[in-house]
């Protein structure tokens, strides 16, 4: 690590702490040259995988984007910024695990509508009907009727 004071290449690390959540170390350092002592951070890069949309364009993954869209489709619905919350972690951590660098906006849709299932069956419709992008009636109704059936079997969570 190169001194930010002289500009010299020679530092030593004399003291290390890593922060109470554990996802940054600090490090306390010494120039060897001009015996100045200066701080570094650490932490580690994550790279969330680009999103291809439809059109064939490429954007950044945006947190906040996928949040406003559950938000939308949970408008006036009794679920808890918790239960959000943990869907939008469950959605970037199966994003990293996957490993990919670009991924299909209808993988990330899918993967929306699959928490949404979970957390409200009403929110899941909402969804769903937009993002299908529903041609008729039966399409909408064939899709309330999918969510009932899955309700008294009990197979999904929600309201």
């Amino acid at each position: 690590m190169k001194c930010p004071f002289c500009g010299a290449s020679d530092t030593t690390v004399a003291d290390t702490r890593i922060s109470e959540d554990g996802d940054v170390v600090r490090r306390r350092r010494r120039c060897l040259s001009c015996d100045k002592r200066f701080s570094t951070h650490e932490r580690a890069e994550i790279r969330m995988p680009r999103v291809v949309k439809k059109n064939g364009s490429r954007v950044d993954f945006d947190r906040e984007k996928l949040s406003a869209s559950l938000w939308l489709a949970l408008r006036k619905r009794p679920v808890t910024v918790e239960a959000v919350d943990a869907a939008i972690l469950r959605i970037e951590e199966k994003l990293l695990t996957q490993g990919e660098r670009e991924i299909p906006s209808e993988n990330l849709g899918e993967m929306v509508m699959r928490e949404l299932k979970k957390i409200d069956q009403v929110a899941y419709v909402r969804f769903a009907s937009v993002y299908r992008n529903f041609e008729d009636v039966d399409a909408f109704s064939d899709l309330v009727k999918e969510v009932s059936g899955a309700r008294r079997r009990g197979e999904s969570g929600g309201v």
